[in-house]
């Protein structure tokens, strides 16, 4: 061993040589697996660290469309500090009577807020009964400043303050608008709570020392599960933060180990270069006496050295990570990092590069190991050496370890190992896909032209690199593919659901005895405007075929209708957009008990069949229905689309309100928002186009953060096809020598490659469409749950491009071997 050691350093002085590939490919898996897990673990750390903070408290109860009793007051003063707030979308106006635009309004009490601070811009006024702040871009939109005065409901405030930042802002979820925060009493006297308004009264609740939040929400949800709350505590304080989160997780975990999969192809192309690069020393030791033993173990060290600074470095970068995406994407991310040293992360990608590296190093060096000497000396290509059972099984139990290793850390179990399937199904396809076309290649008529003889030959030599080559062209085209059809399918969500002519406004809160002086209004400012309205209310699901969904033990995946409220409504007719899939829809005139049709989807999820009784709570009063229909909804008319939509009678007796939709001529759309927001104070207008470039503010960041993450599996990809170029190197060099010496010129040994290229480029790319467009489907559909709507222009003009540069690579990589000296080169061999 003493002496390996001393013969290794001894190499490795002059360089690592070949080894550059090993260390490049380790690099980016590991790096890629501690950059994900660190980045992953400090936003969950973060999460738990400011539950409280992003929550406003250790606990809070929500109430939708309704205030807390005073029984159920008391009960909630008895837990500890309360403070109550109300959360509504509203329109503010200017004094004047200037413009008017939607707030995500947020009315507090005096001990708002009860965790961490309120921050305000320089130069906020006193706190004042009749004050209200604004977020600067609120303010921007108004044209207000500090000290002036705007409109809510039927209430004049004056604007006290610019909110700098606020501590429960990522708790509070996605908005369609712009903050804008005022005193529970200005919110009375803005007249905007009215029966049947959208809105949600909340209590935060600071506990006693030693109390246990998660217990006691348990409890209130138990003991209070007929009266609708929605108890969250401080361990989840911003779930819709965390649910993000664990989708970006899922993806980034994807590209994780999908590029540790495909480096580890690339450390097994590096090893053979290398070997292969060393045969004269391999030989020249075997020939001083050396066993194979020494040969085994000096490899194995140099190998080792390499592979663990490799991993060093990998390790550091993916520990800099959190630091590296606040700096360049801080405001993009759902939640800022926890920025600090995350050993089991950086541990576990260690562990995941050894193990990697030892099960792609073991078979070639198993190889070099049993080679004679008189065979090494004698031909570079006569290698028909067998690897042996031995290093076979070694690389198969390092592997398992690598993947239950992977498997057993992962947050999604099954999701890793699906990935992991994938990746070896796909490098096991493209495998056999490498041998049909030698074996192919091996059975075509000879072509007359020379050159395509030639490159044909290639295919199916004795030396022929095939096999590699597929392997490498797949898995680059593949990722290319992929990543063109997530990235275009996540920008063109928008165009290919928005409709041509999409509504102008979503109008809410319109209250039902005036629907026809709304409906008045719109045709006076905009005779040839498109108006539809319909009831609403809102409610959570409480029971299922009769069982409470507070009572059952795991709520199934996907299961997003029993989150919170649901948007309800009733009607006679069934709406545009929208299409019976199974049962029967009402008659028009329908008097009898409570039916209600679902969205297919969500029943084939909830597990829901045609007759099954499905209970809402509206305004604290349960309501029973018998499941009459599923539909298919048309989610893309941009219309009201209701999950839930009962017979006409179902909520007989419960206030509720109208929601519309405005589709107007853009000149128009001003005079209605004015006259909307004078002659009803209380009604929410919300301008369409701001929502979606909302939305497509968030698809753009989505798609950015693919393409960053996806750009390290394609770095492995790239390394990989060096790799596999590398390995051919000395057979492409014995090759052109011969050529040169039977009279070929420096271009037609240029082509007989390119032909090559060009010929496995053409075929795997045809593979590599399907495969890349399947595995984008998956990640689009299945993760994201999305449609799937690549823009195939660009898939197809990214597959031709990513086809060129993979056959520049290659040919770049073989140029080393125009320029090897005949003579030279017929030595070596």
């Amino acid at each position: 061993m003493r002496l390996a050691w001393r013969l290794a350093l001894r190499d490795l002085r002059g360089g690592i040589g070949g080894l550059r590939l090993l260390a490049i490919c380790l690099f980016l898996g590991v790096a890629a697996i501690a950059g994900i897990g660190s980045l992953s673990t400090a936003m969950t750390a973060e999460l738990a660290a400011k539950g409280r903070l992003f929550l406003g408290g250790d606990l809070q109860i929500a109430l939708s469309q309704r205030e807390a009793t005073r029984a159920e007051r008391a009960a909630i003063a008895r837990l500890g500090r309360v403070s109550e707030s109300a959360k509504l979308n509203a329109m503010l106006a200017r004094a004047d009577g200037g413009s008017a635009t939607l707030a995500a309004l947020k009315a507090v009490d005096g001990r708002y807020p009860l965790e961490g601070r309120l921050q305000l811009a320089a130069g906020a006024q006193p706190p004042r009964a009749d004050g209200i702040m604004l977020d600067p871009a609120l303010a921007d939109r108004l044209g207000v400043r500090l000290g002036d005065r705007v409109r809510l409901g039927e209430t004049m405030l004056v604007v006290t303050g610019l909110i700098a930042d606020e501590p429960d802002r990522v708790g509070e979820g996605f908005r369609f608008a712009p903050t804008a925060i005022t005193g529970v009493a200005a919110l009375r006297a803005s007249r905007l709570i009215q029966p049947g308004s959208l809105y949600d009264w909340r209590y935060r609740i600071a506990l006693p020392a030693g109390a246990d939040p998660r217990a006691i929400a348990t409890d209130l949800r138990q003991r209070f599960k007929a009266q609708g709350w929605r108890v969250q505590d401080s361990s989840d304080g911003a779930p819709g933060v965390r649910r993000s989160i664990e989708r970006i997780g899922q993806f980034l975990i994807l590209v994780g180990l999908t590029s540790l999969a495909i480096a580890g192809i690339g450390v097994g192309n590096g090893v053979g270069a290398y070997l292969a690069g060393k045969r004269n020393s391999i030989a020249t030791l075997k020939t001083l006496g050396a066993g194979s033993g020494l040969i085994h173990r000096l490899f194995l060290i140099e190998i080792a050295l390499v592979t663990g600074g490799a991993i060093i470095a990998a390790l550091f970068v993916g520990a800099l990570v959190p630091a590296i995406v606040v700096s360049l994407a801080g405001p993009a991310l759902p939640v800022a990092p926890r920025l600090a040293f995350y050993p089991g992360p950086l541990l576990a990608a260690a562990a995941y590069g050894a193990l990697v590296a030892l099960a792609f190093a073991l078979p070639p060096l198993a190889r070099a190991r049993r080679v004679s000497a008189a065979g090494l000396f004698r031909s570079a290509i006569d290698g028909g050496e067998r690897t042996g059972w031995r290093p076979i099984a070694g690389a198969v139990a390092a592997i398992g370890l690598a993947a239950t290793l992977a498997i057993g850390t992962a947050r999604e179990p099954l999701f890793a190992a699906a990935v992991l399937g994938a990746s070896a199904g796909l490098v096991a396809l493209l495998a056999l896909l490498a041998a049909a076309i030698s074996w192919v290649a091996a059975r075509l008529p000879r072509p007359r032209a020379p050159l395509m003889r030639l490159a044909i030959g290639n295919l199916h030599g004795p030396a022929a690199q095939t096999s590699q080559l597929v392997v490498a062209l797949g898995l680059g085209l593949t990722l290319f593919v992929t990543l063109a059809g997530i990235q275009t399918s996540l920008a063109g969500q928008l165009r290919s659901s928005v409709p041509a002519r999409a509504p102008s406004f979503f109008v809410l809160d319109i209250p039902s005895d005036r629907i026809d002086e709304f409906r008045g209004i719109v045709r006076q400012k905009a005779r040839d405007a498109t108006l539809v309205t319909v009831p609403s209310l809102r409610g959570p699901v409480v029971a299922l075929r009769g069982q409470r969904v507070a009572d059952m033990k795991t709520i199934p995946e996907g299961a997003w209708i029993l989150r919170g409220d649901r948007g309800l409504t009733f009607a006679g007719d069934l709406p545009k957009g929208n299409r019976i899939t199974a049962g029967q829809w009402w008659p028009q005139d329908y008097a009898g008990p409570p039916l209600v049709s679902i969205d297919q989807d969500a029943a084939r999820i909830l597990g829901l069949k045609i007759g099954d009784s499905l209970t809402v709570s509206v305004l604290g009063t349960d309501v029973a229905a018998r499941i009459a229909s599923f539909r298919e909804i048309d989610w893309g008319t941009l219309g009201f689309n209701f999950v839930l939509i009962y017979s006409p009678h179902a909520f007989d007796g419960a206030p509720f309100n109208y929601m519309a939709t405005i589709t107007a001529p853009a000149a128009r759309e001003a005079a209605i928002n004015q006259a909307l927001t004078q002659a009803f104070p209380s009604v929410s207008l919300i301008r369409v186009k701001d929502i979606i470039a909302a939305v497509g503010s968030l698809f753009g960041q989505l798609a950015t953060a693919v393409a960053a993450a996806g750009s390290v599996a394609i770095a492995a990809g790239i390394a990989v096809l060096v790799g596999a170029v590398l390995a051919a190197r000395q057979a492409r060099v014995y090759d052109a020598v011969l050529l040169k010496l039977l009279g070929a010129t420096r271009g037609q040994v240029v082509l007989v490659q390119a032909i090559e290229y060009a010929l496995l480029a053409a075929i795997v790319a045809l593979v590599a469409l399907g495969l890349g467009a399947a595995a984008g489907w998956a990640v689009v559909t299945q993760l994201f749950t999305l449609p799937w709507a690549p823009d195939w222009g660009i898939v197809l003009a990214t597959l031709a491009g990513g086809s060129v540069l993979i056959m520049a690579i290659g040919l770049f990589g073989s140029l080393p071997a125009l320029a090897a000296r005949p003579a030279a080169a017929l030595r070596a061999q």
